[in-house]
């Protein structure tokens, strides 16, 4: 059984079919990476599987269980997780604060016994701040845990994005465009991290325009266009395959 399963999704914004009819698995324990120009329903397809929108027809499955009509936060609680292509950080709050953020779909204590301070709030509030500076860690950010988000750089802004999705401890992590804006050094450090979050048990979908990120760490590859799924398999065989050449380069290269 494949952990996530997609199956004939559909959504629509007025006359303009975003996503059409597109179906694939992601395995357990693999980097699956979503590719396709500007427009192809990537960010629509992440949206409709976190549940930040519902789908007009179509099956979204995870672990065997449909969760097509499930709110966001249900699908959270079940283990996906995820990051967004426009970084969306509390700019106010510690990096500390906004990662803790993240965990509470799962917190037990709830707001009144927080805001009363019990014994058990207190003692859940500091594993929580324990499980923050852990994942910050991962991303070298840990002494900059004080600081207000806004002050970061942005490339840093990011590694905050990805350790608020990882307090949760998700299966499935997806990761929409998490290169965008880095240089190529962050880029690199970047590839290193999600290969070492997969290794840790992490399942990985990716939506990303970095062709050599991509190719570098994904297991499988889905090619999307128009909103119509075009190609999937390994990296090397996309890249051979002549509908995403002539889609990216143009017929002549084709």
């Amino acid at each position: 059984m494949a952990m996530l399963e997609i199956i004939n999704l559909t959504k629509s914004f007025g006359g303009l079919k975003a996503v059409n009819g597109v179906s694939f698995n992601v395995e357990k324990g693999m980097i699956k990476a979503v590719i396709g120009p500007n427009g192809a329903g990537k960010t629509t397809l992440f949206n409709l599987i976190s549940g930040m929108l519902a789908a007009d027809a179509g099956d979204i499955r995870f672990e065997g269980t449909s969760v097509s009509r499930m709110p966001a936060h249900l699908r959270a609680g079940l283990g996906i997780a995820r990051t967004f292509q426009n970084i969306k950080l509390f700019p106010r709050m510690s990096v500390l604060e906004n990662v803790m953020a993240g965990y509470h779909s799962r917190g037990r204590s709830g707001f009144l016994p927080g805001m009363l301070a019990l014994p058990f709030a207190r003692r859940e509030e500091k594993e929580i701040r324990a499980r923050a500076l852990e994942k910050l860690s991962l991303f070298g950010l840990a002494g900059a845990s004080d600081m207000p988000a806004a002050s970061l750089p942005f490339g840093s802004q990011r590694g905050v994005e990805m350790a608020r999705a990882l307090i949760m401890e998700p299966k499935l992590l997806m990761l929409d465009e998490p290169a965008a804006g880095l240089n190529i050094h962050e880029t690199r450090a970047l590839a290193g991290r999600i290969a070492d979050i997969n290794a840790s048990g992490v399942t990985v979908l990716i939506v990303e325009h970095d062709m050599s990120l991509v190719m570098d760490i994904s297991h499988e590859i889905a090619v999307l266009n128009y909103g119509g799924l075009i190609a999937q398999g390994p990296p090397r065989e996309i890249q051979r395959n002549g509908e995403v050449i002539r889609i990216y380069l143009g017929d002549d290269h084709a």
